[in-house]
């Protein structure tokens, strides 16, 4: 199975119309990640130059999810949906064939 970053990127690819905006806790550390089209990238630290360092690693735990309209705009974001728990995202991925 995929990590749960690979899961969230895999779904972007497919609604390339979505950006993702995880808020998480990382070694109580919180952290903001955009997800689109692919590829992930945090928004409050340096994000890694190799690819195969997960920007959401398996540890994190998932505060929330807003699915948010491309293009991002941090400054005026165009919400689709707010608030989204895991457990309502992995409806959400299931629909597009992601497991």
């Amino acid at each position: 199975m995929d990590s749960i970053g690979k899961r969230l990127e895999q779904y972007t690819a497919k609604r390339p119309q979505e950006v993702l905006i995880v808020t998480v806790e990382i070694a109580d550390e919180q952290d903001t990640i955009a997800i689109f089209k692919g590829f992930s990238s945090s928004l409050m630290r340096p994000t890694a130059f190799d690819a195969d360092v997960p920007v959401l690693p398996d540890g994190a735990n998932i505060l929330n999810i807003d699915r948010v309209a491309s293009p991002y705009n941090p400054e005026a974001p165009r919400y689709i949906q707010q608030g989204i728990s895991w457990e309502a995202m992995e409806a959400l991925l299931s629909e597009v064939g992601v497991n």
